[in-house]
């Protein structure tokens, strides 16, 4: 094979190498997000049956600013990281913790917003206001979540983990649990929906929510942090105020 040939195979490889995520998702036409749409006001379905949310609304800026359309995939919250390894979706935004942990399996976008745990029960019962009053109680949680983790740390507590959080606030209000552990602002939403209901505790954690991306997707990740950082600075104010003011 003559120089110039061998030199330019070679080059056409290495822009096939080059060629990331973002080039296959413009060629198809969307971006596929994953997301467990039961938690208010991050991500639920409206009287239409439509995903709605502060993260679908993230989710559609990125896909925007791509060119390209948004196809939601509505799943367990436990089952999102392994479809993000098996290249079933192509990022993940459901109010996920950034941990240490799931650092290990996908890669994560800069921090888009700050959250924290708090404690729900049952109106007119005794309040439970630490984790650590906690002990002895049954508890119910969103199972992969970071309510989950942090109950599985308390020694004395019988859990009851559910693929969604409906189910685990429905455990409580059939007073087969004496507590519900999950984020502030959901939490929030669902206190406001049903009356029998309260948070007893203050916020109990400090967490940061980010997108999570397949490890290789570096492309993709460097453009999802771009998008974050331009919506900082006045889009995304709008969208908080849309989503949390009330």
């Amino acid at each position: 094979m003559k120089r110039w040939i061998l030199l330019a195979v070679i080059a056409l490889l290495g822009i096939s190498l080059m060629a990331g995520i973002l080039d296959e998702i413009k060629a198809r036409g969307y971006i596929i997000m994953g997301t467990e749409a039961t938690f208010p006001p991050f991500e639920f379905r409206n009287e239409k049956n439509e995903v709605v949310g502060f993260d679908i609304d993230i989710g559609r800026k990125i896909a925007e600013a791509l060119g390209v359309e948004l196809k939601i995939i509505d799943m367990p919250f436990d089952s999102l990281i392994p479809s993000l390894v098996t290249k079933k979706i192509d990022m993940a935004i459901a109010a996920m913790t950034i941990t240490e942990e799931r650092k290990k399996s996908v890669s994560f976008s800069d921090s888009y917003f700050r959250a924290g745990q708090v404690i729900v029960v049952r109106k007119g019962y005794p309040p439970i206001k630490t984790l650590e009053e906690l002990k002895g109680k049954k508890v119910a949680v969103q199972q992969g979540t970071t309510g989950d983790l942090i109950v599985s740390e308390i020694e004395g507590v019988q859990i009851s983990r559910f693929t969604r959080f409906t189910d685990a606030f429905l455990e409580l209000m059939n007073k087969r649990v004496d507590a519900v552990v999950l984020d502030f602002a959901p939490a929030r939403a669902y206190v406001a929906m049903y009356p029998q209901l309260i948070i007893t505790s203050d916020v109990l954690s400090e967490e940061e929510y980010g997108i999570a991306v397949r490890k290789e997707d570096t492309d993709l990740l460097e453009f999802i942090n771009d998008v974050l950082r331009t919506m900082k600075k006045s889009p995304y104010d709008l969208l908080v105020e849309k989503w949390f003011s009330q």
